[in-house]
């Protein structure tokens, strides 16, 4: 069973009410997305906080709000907000991407999200867990839809998702203007399982760079490139 919080160097997430956990392709997400000169972040689908709190402590002049539609997780996630050094930076909006649409907000420089992504499965018992991992509450389409009127022409909208479902995303991403920057892989071992994909894409055709990251080595010991990533964030780096 997990452990009922996670503690980083900088912040503690509770995470006990929350269907989804710390994880560590969400833990890559947000150390890895680049916020350099960020001044509007937007994360979609909160959580526990997580991904709101690891950029707010490498984006200091950034505001950062967060829209989560469970009840227990966006009351948890407030209070991991509270909790955090950056408590007046970050704003959690506890309703569904499409209510929040109607808030009209102003442009985003970097969209960020761990969306839910099973679009045709069997479902768990726990309904929580349904609507943490499946996409009726929140779609591929209402998430581009949500770019294509809310991230600012320059922006950056970061997704990470499992490989089959990051391409179905990326189809759909180009079909309404949107192009693939950046694609960093995420494996378990060097030339081992990949586990997921983040794809960065913004209103500007380039060349697609791609990148790949093994969390650990043969031995289970976590490479190098991983601990240099997490470093900031990890206590046992």
């Amino acid at each position: 069973m997990p452990n009922s919080y996670f503690q980083f160097k900088q912040f503690l997430i509770r995470q006990d009410k929350c269907a989804m956990k710390v994880c560590t392709d969400s833990c890559v997400l947000g150390a890895a997305v680049n916020v350099a000169g960020a001044k509007r972040i937007l994360d979609i689908g909160a959580g526990t906080g997580l991904l709101s709190l690891m950029v707010a402590q490498r984006a200091p002049e950034a505001l950062i709000e967060a829209v989560e539609i469970d009840t227990a997780a966006s009351e948890q996630a407030q209070e991991n907000i509270a909790a955090s050094p950056w408590a007046n930076r970050i704003r959690l909006f506890p309703m569904s991407l499409q209510e929040f649409a109607q808030y009209q907000p102003a442009p985003y420089d970097i969209i960020i999200s761990n969306p839910p992504f099973f679009q045709a499965s069997l479902k768990s018992l726990d309904s929580a867990k349904n609507q943490a991992k499946h996409t009726e509450t929140l779609s591929f389409t209402e998430i581009i839809s949500f770019a294509q009127h809310f991230l600012s022409p320059d922006g950056k909208l970061h997704i990470l998702l499992p490989t089959h479902e990051a391409k179905v995303f990326e189809n759909e991403a180009l079909q309404k203007g949107f192009f693939t920057n950046s694609i960093l892989w995420l494996e378990t071992t060097p030339q081992g399982k990949l586990l997921r994909a983040i794809h960065t894409y913004s209103r500007y055709a380039v060349s697609t760079t791609e990148s790949t990251l093994a969390v650990r080595e043969k031995d289970q010991t976590y490479t190098k490139a991983f601990q240099e990533l997490l470093k900031e964030y990890y206590l046992i780096f």
